[in-house]
Order: structure tokens, then C-alpha cells, then sequence
């Protein structure tokens, strides 16, 4: 067992057991207030998103609290997604010396906005989704993540559309935040070396609801399909409708943004069946190894896609490195930092190990590709892979 810890999940079992025997002895809880931040939109367009990692976070505070006794407070910070509201988000979490680390924030430009600021706190921040590759290059020694970076989810997302798909001209549309920049670009990159062409480019704004002239410029280009990694879901679901309503046949490939089976399936009446999507994570709903977790979850908050797991992982990542810190007689954001450095989980919620490296990124995290088929996303075998795809349950 790395660092002395035992996985999540036999700790689980073993507190609701006790618990069930009322024969529970724990180790003596700290009598300070411990807190734990969250940052993510919560409202707002993203808020589908939002309230999922909200809701993982809470089961990971609850869960760590049944196991050690603990009484740990999860503090919530509603970004919007707005970089702006996440400044000052940042500020009043920093501001609260009971909150040793923080979850988040969600997208990458919140990231950018805030990461500076958690360094002079020498606060530690993890974050479950923001997935540009310079956050973990510029000095941010704050920060980590637990999803892989776009440097691996654009190359897979390229060579999957050339390789796999066969698609030889491509339309890119980005949202002007970093993250979709970001990817936009190292997808394009991957295409073009796989011999693909890019016939056009195009910046929207989140904001944006009409997209009946974006699509008539791209049936009008020729691609056979369209890369939009946005992260407001519901619109990949208008320009789906929008290619609908004007009798355009091409590929939509979409990123973590709208992997929702509420905003980017249903919400599309039927015109994304047969689009595909890349996550940063997998589909736990057939693990073994998480499906108490998953149980107790769908049973308290309902279904989920694949954005809250990293959450609840990271979350766990915060919790174990505060208490392992206090352990060692060390409480301190500093302490708690170098704590989270050094974690080292033999299974996580998603399924296997945990551990960061000098920079803070994930070690050995993998790329997944769904495809939309009725009201599921499905899981889509690559050339490497070998298994039938599964369909995850809808919301």
C-alpha cells in the first residue's frame, strides 16, 4: 500500500460496517475546523456540468467523513464559468484560513485567472476537468488535475477522425475560452499530419444560441465533418439542429463540454444521433470496483456522465493529503500542497491508480470516444482496442 493508505473503497466498506456493528472507534478527529473549497459553475450555461461535480464532491466529503470520523465542511464557490467571477471566487476561498485546499476550478481559463493567486496562499487546487497543457508548464506548483491534458485528448481526437473515421476534410470551430483553443488547435494539428485537410476555422462566444449561418458556411465548405470542442453542451445540440434544418450531412465531434445526455442528446430532438464525443475520463457505471460508490450516488443524486468522477477523485486527493498532513503534525496549506504532490492511490473512483507528476499532471490517464446512439453515449472501440462498445445509461 502506497503512503500507508488503504483504497477508497475497502475504507468504505470498512466504516459502514462498523457503523452498522455501532462499534465505529476512530482516531482522534482534529478540533480545529477543517474546510475544503469548491470552485465550479454551478449556475449558468455550464451548470448541468457544474452541479454534477458539485454533487461528486459532496458524496467524496460525505464518504471521507464516514470512514475516519472526521467532520470536514465543503465550502462552495458558484465560477459560472466566468473567469472574472472565479477571481474573486478565489479570493474569498484564500481569504478563509479553515480551508486547506481547494477542488477546481472547472474550466482552464478559471484556472489561468486564479492559479497565481493560489501560489502566493500556497494553496493547493485540483481540479476534475480544466485539461489545458500550460497550466501544469508555468510555474503554477499549486496546481494539479486529475483528468489528462489536450496535448493527449487532441492527437487522439485528430487520428480518430482520420484513421477511424476515415474524415479527410474538416471544419474546426472553437468558443474562444482557452480550453477550446487549446484543443482546437492540437486536434487540428494531429489531422493535418495524418494528411487531413482543415477547409475552415471559426470562433463563436458561449453566449451564442443561432447558428443557422455558421452551418450554412460549413455545408457550403465541403468537410465531411465539423470539431467543436465547446463546453456549454446545448450548443453542439443547436448546431446539430441547425445542419438538420438545412439538409447537411456532416460528421459532429464534440469534447467533455458536451458529453450530456440532458443538453446535448435530448435536447437536440434526435439531431446529434450518430455524433461523437472524446472524454477525459471514463464511464464508471460498469466498474466493479466503484459500484458501491456509483449506487450510493445514483440512489441520492440520479444519473451522471463522466465529468463528476474526476471530481470526486480529486476531492478524495484533498481530503487524504489534509489528513495525512495532520497526521504527521503538519497542518498547514503548505503542508496539505506537498501532501497532494506526493499521493499515490492504488485504485481510484475511476477505476486505477492515482499519482501526479512533477508538474502536477495525472500519471498514465486515457482518452475515451463515444458515439451518440438514440439517448446514450456509447463507448467506441479504437483500433487498439477490442472489447463491443456499451451504452451508458441515460439521465
Amino acid at each position: 500500500m502506497s503512503q500507508g493508505r488503504k483504497p477508497l473503497l475497502l475504507v468504505l466498506v470498512l466504516a459502514l460496517l462498523l457503523v452498522a456493528t455501532n462499534a465505529v472507534v476512530f482516531a482522534q478527529a482534529p478540533e480545529q475546523t477543517i474546510k475544503v473549497g469548491i470552485m465550479g459553475p454551478f449556475t449558468g450555461p455550464a451548470a448541468s456540468i457544474g452541479q454534477e461535480q458539485l454533487n461528486w464532491a459532496k458524496l467524496a466529503v460525505a464518504d471521507f467523513n464516514a470512514a475516519t470520523g472526521w467532520n470536514v465542511e465543503l465550502v462552495e464557490g458558484d465560477t459560472q464559468i466566468d473567469p472574472a467571477i472565479a477571481v474573486t471566487i478565489a479570493e474569498a476561498l484564500i481569504s478563509d484560513p479553515e480551508i486547506y485546499a481547494v477542488v477546481g476550478p472547472a474550466g482552464s481559463q478559471e484556472v489561468e485567472a486564479v492559479a497565481a493567486a493560489f501560489v502566493d496562499a500556497r494553496l493547493a487546487h485540483i481540479s476534475g476537468s480544466a485539461t489545458r497543457p500550460s497550466l501544469t508548464t508555468s510555474g503554477f506548483d499549486t496546481f494539479f488535475r486529475t483528468v489528462p491534458t489536450d496535448a493527449a485528448q487532441g492527437p487522439t481526437d485528430g487520428n480518430f477522425l482520420a484513421y477511424e473515421l476515415g474524415v479527410t476534410k474538416l471544419f474546426v470551430i472553437d468558443d474562444q475560452t482557452s480550453y477550446a483553443v487549446g484543443l482546437a488547435d492540437e486536434a487540428s494539428a494531429a489531422f493535418e499530419a495524418a494528411g487531413g485537410e482543415i477547409l475552415g476555422r471559426e470562433s463563436v462566444t458561449q453566449e451564442d444560441t443561432d447558428f443557422s449561418s455558421l452551418a450554412t458556411v460549413i455545408g457550403a465548405s465541403g468537410a465531411e465533418a465539423v470539431f467543436f470542442p465547446g463546453q456549454i453542451a446545448s450548443q453542439g445540440a443547436l448546431l446539430a439542429r441547425a445542419f438538420a434544418e438545412q439538409g447537411i450531412e456532416v460528421i459532429l465531434f464534440g469534447a467533455d463540454g458536451f458529453f450530456s445526455v440532458d443538453d446535448f442528446i435530448a435536447g437536440a430532438a434526435g439531431t446529434t444521433e450518430g455524433a461523437y464525443v472524446s472524454a477525459f475520463a471514463p464511464d464508471i457505471h460498469d466498474l466493479e470496483s466503484s459500484a458501491d460508490i456509483v449506487a450510493r450516488y445514483t440512489e441520492q443524486y440520479g444519473e451522471f456522465g463522466t465529468f463528476g468522477p474526476p471530481t470526486y477523485a480529486a476531492t478524495i486527493v484533498a481530503l487524504e493529503a489534509i489528513q495525512r498532513a495532520y497526521e504527521a503534525g503538519e497542518l498547514s496549506r503548505e503542508a496539505v500542497r506537498d501532501q497532494v504532490a506526493a499521493t499515490d492511490q492504488e485504485l481510484s473512483v475511476l477505476g486505477g491508480p492515482l499519482a501526479f507528476d512533477e508538474n502536477g499532471d495525472v500519471l498514465d490517464a486515457s482518452f475515451y470516444i463515444f458515439q451518440v446512439q438514440g439517448d446514450n453515449f456509447v463507448l467506441v472501440p479504437t483500433s487498439a482496442d477490442e472489447a463491443e462498445p456499451e451504452a451508458t445509461p441515460s439521465s
